[in-house]
C-alpha cells in the first residue's frame, strides 16, 4: 500500500512539473519581443489570403488562455501539435532526433565517466593531491561549453562526444577524487591494504558498494549537466538532434516544437532526479 502511494505521489509531482513547464514556457515565448510579428506577412510571395491567415493566427495568440489551451491539446492528442515552421506534426520531427541525441549523451557520459574515474584513481594513488591532475579539471570547469566546442571545431580536433566527455569529466573528477580519498582512509580499507588485498578487489568489493548511493546521485547530476550542454554542442557541430531542433524552434518562434522539446527534457530530468530517492522510499516501504 505504501509503495502504491509512493508511486502515485511520484506521478503527481511529475505531472505538476510538466504542467509548470508548459505554462512557464508558453508565457516566456508569448511575451518575448516580436512574437506576434511574422516576417512572412511582408513577403510578396504570399497571397493576400495567406497573409490574412497569418494575421488571424497572430490575433489568436494574443489571448493567453486560448494559447495555453491550444498548446495543451497537442500533448493530449499524442502528436504534440503542428510545427509552425515545418507544418508537420511535432512528433515526426522529434522522434528520429531522440535517437541521435540519446546516442550522443550515452557516448559522452560513458567516455566522461571513464576519464574522470581513471584520473581520480591516479590522483588518489598518493597521499597528497597532485597539481598535475587537479589543474586540468579546474581549467575545464572555467571554460563555457560553447567556447570549448568552438575551439575544438576551429582546431579540427575532437567532436561533440569529446566535448561532452571533457565537460562531464571535469565536473565528475572533483567529486570522485574527494570521495575516493575519503574511502581509502576508512579503517576497514586500510586494514585490508595492510593485509595485502589487491587494489582491484578493494575497489570492486569494498569501495564501490560503499559509494553506490553517492555514485547514483552523481550519475543523475551528470545526466542533467549533459542535457544542459546538448543545445550548444549540437548547434556548433551541426548534429541533427533534439538540441539543434530546440535552437531552430527558438529562432523561428515555433512554440509547439520548443514546448515539446522542453517537455521531453523536463520529463527526463524529473525521472533522473527522482530515481534514487524513490528507490530508497520504496525499499523502506
Amino acid at each position: 500500500m505504501k509503495a502504491a502511494l509512493a508511486v502515485l505521489r511520484w506521478f503527481a509531482r511529475t505531472l505538476t512539473i510538466l504542467l509548470l513547464v508548459i505554462v512557464g514556457s508558453t508565457l516566456l515565448v508569448r511575451f518575448a519581443p516580436g512574437y506576434l510579428s511574422d516576417a512572412r506577412e511582408m513577403d510578396n510571395r504570399y497571397a493576400t489570403e495567406a497573409r490574412s491567415q497569418l494575421s488571424a493566427e497572430a490575433a489568436r495568440s494574443r489571448s493567453l488562455p486560448r494559447m495555453l489551451l491550444g498548446e495543451l491539446r497537442g500533448p493530449l492528442r499524442g502528436d504534440f501539435g503542428i510545427s509552425r515552421q515545418f507544418a508537420v506534426p511535432v512528433s515526426e520531427l522529434i522522434t528520429p532526433r531522440l535517437a541521435v541525441s540519446g546516442g550522443l549523451l550515452l557516448r559522452g557520459m560513458s567516455l566522461g565517466w571513464m576519464m574522470a574515474l581513471c584520473a581520480a584513481l591516479f590522483s588518489t594513488a598518493g597521499r597528497n593531491p597532485l597539481l598535475l591532475w587537479q589543474a586540468p579539471a579546474t581549467v575545464l570547469l572555467a571554460i563555457p561549453t560553447a567556447a570549448l566546442a568552438t575551439f575544438c571545431l576551429l582546431a579540427d580536433s575532437g567532436g561533440p562526444v569529446l566535448v561532452m566527455a571533457l565537460l562531464l569529466a571535469a565536473r565528475d573528477f572533483k567529486f570522485l577524487d574527494h570521495a575516493l580519498r575519503r574511502a581509502w582512509l576508512e579503517p576497514y580499507v586500510m586494514q585490508a591494504r595492510a593485509q595485502g588485498v589487491r587494489t582491484s578487489r578493494l575497489l570492486v568489493a569494498h569501495i564501490a558498494p560503499a559509494l553506490a548511493s553517492q555514485l547514483g546521485a552523481l550519475a543523475s547530476l551528470s545526466f542533467v549537466t549533459a542535457l544542459s550542454a546538448l543545445v550548444p554542442v549540437e548547434v556548433i557541430f551541426n548534429v541533427a538532434g533534439v538540441g539543434q531542433l530546440a535552437w531552430n524552434a527558438a529562432l523561428n518562434r515555433d512554440l509547439p516544437v520548443l514546448l515539446s522539446v522542453m517537455l521531453v527534457m523536463a520529463l527526463a530530468v524529473t525521472c533522473s532526479g527522482m530515481a534514487t530517492p524513490r528507490k530508497a522510499e520504496w525499499e523502506s516501504a
